[in-house]
């Protein structure tokens, strides 16, 4: 069954460029394509594709439009994967993309899209679970921290190691204890104490999950 695709991009010869290399993989079908944000969002809610690829910045307003309907439709479609294209790494979108789990969301450069078949390995990817995030993004986000991290992630237990890879595929506590066997105040203790273990102190409970997540991801 072929994966359908919905493309956002403003840009007429980057989104030809686009739609060239996705009708080079006879699996990759191209749905619609659109250029601004209100007829992307329409078209998505219409077509409700496999995966949404598109820009982060879309008209009218130019600002964070991408990654703002990948939060939409992690409550309302959570599964229609979503990838989006930056043209530069930002900790911040990255932050915003993951703030609900990386499964099915990919953030990807648009200098790395040349390279047709690591596009169409991606979207492949995130329509079936998976998760992309560009390296150099990663290493925006944890630059001169490696050593730091590696030793902070070595701390963690088998289990706590089990927890951490299911919150970063956006998995709730109760489905996580679901899968492992345990209780929820179980699972709530295994969190704390990987919290603790990757000195993530924030107030905002949310904000430790996605930190935990791009940890984890920056280790594979």
């Amino acid at each position: 069954m072929s994966i359908r695709v919905v493309l956002g991009e403003d840009n007429y010869l980057v989104r030809e460029g686009i739609e060239h290399i996705l009708s080079t993989d006879p699996d990759l079908e191209l749905v619609a394509s659109c250029g601004d944000f209100d007829e992307l969002r329409e078209a998505v809610e219409r077509l409700e594709p496999d995966v949404l690829l598109t820009d982060i910045h879309l008209p009218p307003d130019g600002t964070d439009e991408g990654i703002r309907l990948a939060g939409e439709l992690r409550a309302t479609r959570p599964e229609i994967g979503v990838v989006v294209l930056g043209r530069h790494a930002s900790s911040t979108y990255a932050g915003a993309l993951f703030a609900d789990g990386a499964a099915r969301r990919g953030y990807v450069l648009k200098d790395r899209i040349a390279d047709g078949s690591e596009l169409v390995r991606i979207l492949h990817d995130v329509a079936a679970g998976g998760t992309h995030i560009d390296q150099t993004v990663l290493d925006l986000v944890f630059a001169g921290r490696d050593l730091e991290r590696n030793n902070r992630l070595s701390r963690l237990t088998p289990r706590e190691t089990e927890v951490l890879a299911l919150v970063a595929r956006g998995h709730t506590n109760a489905v996580i204890a679901e899968k492992l066997g345990i209780s929820k105040r179980a699972v709530e203790r295994h969190l704390n104490s990987i919290f603790d273990k990757l000195d993530l102190h924030d107030a905002e409970h949310v904000s430790r999950r996605v930190k935990a997540t791009l940890e984890y991801l920056h280790s594979r």
